[in-house]
């Protein structure tokens, strides 16, 4: 919901942004997770920023065109087998955007990345690009759903043929390319190459595989070097309006690879290669059950896809993903920061303690791409836009950005609480401007389910009927535009420098004016 924020309340650099972070001191696991538990509230579910223009929401991000670039907030949410958890993963969205920009860092010579700027350590500024919709999948082992596939019996995969006899958690001679479609809700489907070169070109669909092969190798090395192997993991490309492909979204996270340690796959691979040599068992799954000290401890999601599976969660009939226990939260969240440090050599930072929405809206601000305030003018009828027009023009006296929607209380009530409810979860602070005629409904409904103001301002004068709303009604009543702006001037200047210094201005003029008046008068 919108809150009043104080942009004086923390002093951060502009980049990286994690709000006066502690001493980077290496802490224990156990003081580590003990301090992981502080956060378990302090987590970002959502982001909307209705200033920020259109939004698509992904999986695990929001995403917003905002002119020439897209601006990505990437949020604690989680998802497994295609579900979205309940729960939410402290310091996840922060520990995915800073491994990518460590690991875009170290991929540049290979492909260009879309990256811009990280303004927050949760907001990613990249160039716009057309995506190719394909999810570019490098596998290096066996492992995962094409584990329990193959040792269900199949051995075709993406277009390519797999010889019998290879146990899950085994390496590949040369990792394989398994694309898949890039699924919007739902499950993603497995694709040959044939079928990428069918979508994309075989020239396009030929440099994506190429590049992928290439980022995957270099990621590989990369992780070896300190200790981890690249298990699998997924790219998406897009290309520029020169037709240049580029890495975008993340690149070698724990949300898109799998990952496990050198000594973790040495110790206990060769051990699970001579068991199944016995004979005793039909796969790797099955010794796992007898012999559970052999599997594989990974820092991946495959934690939870394992935590979801042992609560019961059976994901082809389930509709729901059960909620974790805050035990497996904190686990979770230690996973990422281990895989953070590990990765990038760096020591984790814990952040000051605020709310990851405030921070994001103040960095926002301080990156010049934010006011920090929007209104929202509703009309009952697209017939008269004069009013609603001129309210938008005083606003913009004030920098304050707004935007004019059409819906009726009285012809369209469900639509006018839906989109109530949508402004409800803004992250940035918002009032609505009610510009109904005759009786007014609107701003009586309106404020009756808001959680922002809500200021009546009726397109036909001095029509006060917004005054007898029935009780539970909240609403504002100010007559002209000019003065409406104002309002909403006064309302945001606490919290938005830009607003507050063009009202500072309008409040110098009109009193230089009344002084003029007087002198002249006298």
């Amino acid at each position: 919901s919108s809150v009043l924020f104080d942009c004086t309340e923390v002093a951060c650099p502009v980049h990286r942004r994690l709000a006066s972070p502690m001493a980077s001191t290496k802490m224990s696991e156990a003081d580590t997770k003990a301090k992981i538990r502080e956060y378990l509230d302090l987590t970002l579910p959502e982001c909307f920023i209705p200033e920020l223009g259109e939004q698509k929401k992904g999986k695990v991000r929001d995403i917003y065109f905002a002119g020439p670039n897209v601006v990505m907030v990437t949020n604690d949410r989680v998802s497994a087998f295609d579900f979205i958890l309940p729960n939410l993963i402290p310091f996840k969205g922060q520990v995915l955007n800073m491994i990518s920009e460590w690991a875009f860092a170290q991929t540049k010579d290979i492909v260009p990345n879309a990256l811009i700027e990280n303004v927050d350590s949760m907001v990613v500024v990249q160039k716009k690009m057309k995506n190719l919709d394909v999810e570019l999948i490098v596998r290096g082992y066996l492992w995962g759903s094409m584990a329990a596939a193959y040792e269900k019996g199949d051995r075709t995969f993406c277009g390519l043929s797999m010889a019998d006899g290879l146990n899950r958690f085994q390496k590949f001679d040369t990792p394989l390319f398994t694309p898949t479609s890039k699924a919007e809700v739902g499950h993603d489907e497995n694709m040959s190459m044939e079928e990428v070169e069918k979508l994309l070109g075989k020239d396009m669909a030929s440099r994506a595989k190429d590049t992928a092969l290439k980022l995957y190798q270099r990621g590989a090395e990369l992780m070896r070097k300190c200790g981890l192997m690249l298990i699998d993991t997924k790219y998406e490309f897009g290309v520029d309006e020169t037709g240049v492909l580029h890495v975008i979204d993340e690149a070698n996270t724990p949300d898109c690879s799998r990952m496990c340690t050198v000594e973790e796959w040495e110790s206990k691979y060769p051990k699970i290669a001579e068991e199944m040599k016995t004979g005793k068992y039909a796969n790797v799954t099955e010794l796992l059950k007898a012999k559970p000290e052999l599997k594989l401890k990974e820092f991946s999601k495959q934690y939870i896809r394992d935590a979801l599976l042992e609560m019961g969660f059976d994901p082809l009939k389930d509709t729901a993903a059960p909620k974790l226990s805050d035990d497996q939260v904190v686990e979770c969240a230690y996973r990422y920061i281990s895989i953070y440090e590990t990765v990038t050599g760096k020591t984790w930072e814990f952040p000051a303690k605020m709310s990851p929405s405030k921070r994001i809206i103040m960095n926002l601000q301080r990156a010049g791409m934010l006011v920090g305030g929007f209104v929202v003018i509703v009309a009952e009828s697209g017939s008269d836009l004069g009013h609603p027009e001129k309210i938008q023009m005083e606003l913009e006296k004030f920098k304050i950005p707004s935007q004019i929607r059409i819906c009726s209380a009285h012809k369209q009530p469900g639509r006018l609480e839906s989109l109530i409810a949508m402004y409800n979860k803004s992250t940035e602070p918002l009032m609505l401007i009610s510009c109904a005629s005759g009786s007014d409904a609107l701003s009586g409904v309106a404020s009756s389910l808001a959680k922002f103001p809500v200021v009546s301002c009726p397109s036909d004068g001095m029509n006060n009927s917004c005054l007898t709303n029935p009780a539970g009604c909240s609403n504002a009543f100010v007559a002209k535009p000019e003065n409406v702006a104002k309002f909403a001037a006064q309302f945001f200047a606490t919290h938005c420098p830009q607003v507050a210094a063009a009202l500072d201005e309008s409040i110098a003029e009109q009193t230089r004016k009344l002084e003029e008046a007087d002198e002249e008068a006298t």
